[in-house]
């Protein structure tokens, strides 16, 4: 069966190059168009499509409020559409708190000059939010992402109570003295960050490193929405920046990250080579040469296998190495890659692993 899309934008060019770049593939079928929010919300509902593509600024109803009603009414995975600037970043976030599962620049000249990488990404992009779909059936967004009117990001909800033994059949942690905590994540990570760090005392005894698919455009933006709402700290890493006890620091979009044995941050060009820029490996091979056993590493939800020869890395020298859940994971790539090379010490929920870091640090 093809994947079923719904395509809303205001602008007429736009809704038909997309209309036609995924009509293209033969395992896609585009079943209709919207041009506002509202319009959204009332064809979600009437063909009940796989996925929806969606942009942010509409008439009448921008992406924002129509996923968040979406959400409410016919949970449906979410592609929004996004300028690569720092209000799109703040926009993009403010939609995947809302529900939506991942975004796409919106840029009109690569549609132009470069249709078949754009054609190959967004169709990507579109297969894999489609196998997502299973976790929307019993989806609930919080109260801050399902209120209509919310435009700020807010403070997640508490989180439920901790159950008495750890999920996934895994053991509690043990405590020990870390040099690193480094986590690496892509799709469905920005929230699923915001979830693990929200959870983390001011007083987490460990530095912390973030590795995010993400452009570079986006990655400021983040950093500060995340210091807005940890009691830890949290910066887009800086060249030269000192690892110290309760900062996490996020490595910038389009360049790579490193950590050397003093503690001391390197942040390197992106190299055109490698297919992600910041690169999780990259980062989890440099804190395997420089702490040795001394490394707690987290691979949270993400497509593809980044991060999996970081963690072999890491487990050769010793270090520990966790996985998320296939349940709790948008995209349950990056985590199994880990899991089936048997490289995980241990697989929890999301809504445990930050309970998990305070045990095993403090």
């Amino acid at each position: 069966m093809p994947v079923k899309v719904l395509v809303v934008d205001d602008s007429g060019f736009f809704r038909r190059r997309v209309s036609e770049i995924l009509s293209a593939d033969p395992n896609i079928q585009v079943v209709g168009t919207a041009t506002n929010g509202r319009e959204a919300i009332d064809q979600a509902l009437a063909l009940k499509p796989d996925v929806i593509t969606m942009d942010y600024e509409m008439p009448m109803m921008d992406g924002i409020t129509a996923v968040r009603h979406i959400m409410q009414r016919c949970p449906t995975p979410v592609l929004m559409f996004s300028s690569l600037t720092h209000e799109g970043a703040r926009v993009t976030l403010d939609a995947l708190d809302a529900g939506a599962v991942d975004y796409l620049p919106k840029n009109f000249e690569d549609i132009s000059r470069n249709p078949e990488k754009v054609k190959q990404l967004l169709c990507e992009k579109v297969h894999t939010i489609a196998r997502s779909n299973r976790r929307y059936s019993s989806f609930s967004p919080s109260p801050a992402a399902a209120s209509p009117t919310s435009s700020a990001p807010a403070r997640p909800a508490p989180a439920a109570p901790a159950p008495a033994a750890p999920t996934g059949g895994s053991p509690a942690p043990k405590r020990k003295a870390y040099k690193l905590v480094a986590i690496g994540t892509s799709t469905g990570g920005p929230v699923a960050l915001q979830r693990v760090l929200t959870q983390l005392p001011g007083n987490f005894p460990a530095p912390i490193v973030l590795i995010q698919h993400m452009p570079a455009a986006f990655t400021k933006a983040f950093a500060e929405r995340l210091d807005k709402l940890c009691r830890i700290s949290v910066k887009e890493a800086e060249d030269g920046d000192m690892l110290r006890p309760g900062l996490a620091l996020l490595a910038p979009g389009g360049k790579q990250m490193m950590v050397d044995p003093r503690g001391v941050v390197k942040i390197l060009p992106g190299d055109e080579r490698l297919n992600y820029k910041p690169c999780v490996d990259i980062t989890f091979g440099s804190a395997a040469k420089s702490f040795n056993d001394k490394v707690l590493a987290v691979v949270l939800t993400g497509m593809g296998a980044d991060g999996r020869e970081g963690a072999r890395m890491l487990k050769q020298s010793g270090s520990q190495v966790w996985a998320q859940d296939e349940a709790s994971c948008v995209i349950y790539g990056m985590p199994m890659a880990v899991a089936k090379a048997n490289l995980a010490d241990a697989i929890y929920g999301l809504d445990d692993i930050g309970r998990h870091l305070t045990e095993a640090c403090l």
